[in-house]
């Protein structure tokens, strides 16, 4: 369904039943993102996968401010009211994990635990940062001028996703024809809008972020999973876990290991939530 939130409209789709579980996709992702991991989890819980802005079915503005993540966590603030959720459990993935991140800083009593995979909180270093900003206004005029396909065809051979490479055909096949069916002006926005560069570092936000997290990362994935051993230093609440044989997209190429995971940690917040509010 399309939900209208702040003059723009959101693809959200819901399935399952029991506590709510929000997933947030990664760069060039969308809802068929998780088709993978909703069937290992549905039974459980009640799943709302949403297409973030400029991506699948969701609206594609054409100004790029429109794309910032203060903008996306009003965005799901809207979402959330509008299905009269008033706390979920959040998970997201890459460049949905910085989003699920911000959104845990922002509105932390709206969420009860968070779920980063293969995520970050941003660059630390400003000259670090206005690199990536730059770096990521060549790829936007690169997709906007050269066209998607293209840019998908280059996209799939980056080195963070060389073990998507080990997959069946059929499974790379279609997350080729998923990331195809996004809009070049969305994609192109993102970057720009919400790209590492431009988004704020929470490095040093980290500290005040009480929410009980799970940080998943893959062991073949070595820039994020030592990014991960360092949020968990700065997390009150975090537990990390290292998944074998995984790259970057731990749900796409490790689903049963994900899945697993996850329900084992949610089962462990209900757990301890029940027991403080028996004390």
């Amino acid at each position: 369904m399309l939900i209208e939130v702040n003059g723009i409209n959101l693809h959200v789709e819901i399935e399952g039943q029991g506590a709510p579980l929000l997933l947030l996709h990664g760069f060039t992702g969308s809802t068929k993102s998780w088709q993978w991991i909703l069937p290992l989890l549905r039974h459980r819980y009640q799943l709302i996968v949403i297409d973030l802005i400029g991506h699948g079915q969701s609206d594609a503005p054409v100004d790029f401010n429109r794309y910032s993540m203060d903008c996306a966590v009003r965005d799901l603030l809207s979402v959330l009211d509008y299905l009269k959720l008033q706390q979920i459990n959040l998970l997201g993935y890459s460049m949905g994990g910085r989003c699920a991140l911000h959104f845990a800083a922002q509105a932390p009593e709206r969420v009860q635990s968070l779920i980063l995979e293969s995520s970050s909180p941003g660059i630390e270093n400003e000259a670090e940062r206005q690199a990536r900003k730059k770096a990521d206004e060549t790829l936007a005029e690169f997709i906007e001028e050269r066209g998607l396909e293209l840019f998908v065809n280059q996209w799939s051979k980056l080195d963070l996703f060389a073990t998507q490479q080990l997959l069946p055909q059929k499974i790379q096949n279609e997350i080729r024809t998923q990331r195809l069916q996004n809009r070049p002006q969305g994609l192109a926005n993102s970057l720009r809008g919400m790209g590492t560069g431009v988004q704020q570092s929470l490095w040093n936000s980290l500290h005040q972020i009480h929410t009980p997290t799970l940080l998943l990362a893959g062991k073949e994935d070595a820039k994020f999973r030592q990014i991960a051993f360092s949020m968990q230093e700065k997390l009150p609440k975090a537990a990390l876990r290292i998944i074998a044989e995984a790259g970057h997209a731990i749900h796409l190429e490790k689903p049963v290991q994900f899945a697993n995971a996850v329900e084992n940690f949610l089962e462990n917040v209900y757990e301890n939530h029940i027991k403080n509010e028996r004390n």
